[in-house]
């Protein structure tokens, strides 16, 4: 291979690595699968009903727009990954208030009792 032209791909690697590191969000991506997984659950054993299933959802949707905006540039700001840690937190605390609150839906298995 010519010198140049391997010179000019190791260049550019290592100027993309740094980039494409930056716009990582493995923890953000992490947490979302978690808090899905937790309203999957919650409709699974009926703690969860399909109104609250639903409002749920969009919240994580609207997270997941959040954190496609903080990428768009390239790169994730601290600010940015604290922004989206805080609608991470008040979405979780959503989970949780409606998954234990007194609504129940019949579990979605149909071996409700």
């Amino acid at each position: 291979m010519n010198p140049r032209i391997l010179a000019s791909a190791i260049a550019a690697l290592a100027f993309a690595l740094p980039a494409a590191a930056q716009t990582a969000t493995p923890r953000v991506d992490q947490r979302q699968a978690n808090q899905e997984r937790r309203i999957d659950q919650g409709v699974q054993s009926g703690q969860l009903n399909a109104t609250e299933a639903a409002r749920l959802d969009k919240g994580q949707a609207k997270v997941e727009k959040m954190e496609e905006k903080a990428k768009a540039d390239g790169t994730v700001t601290k600010k940015e990954k604290g922004v989206l840690h805080h609608a991470q937190e008040k979405q979780s605390k959503r989970i949780y208030r409606q998954k234990h609150d007194r609504q129940v839906a019949p579990p979605a298995n149909g071996s409700g009792g």
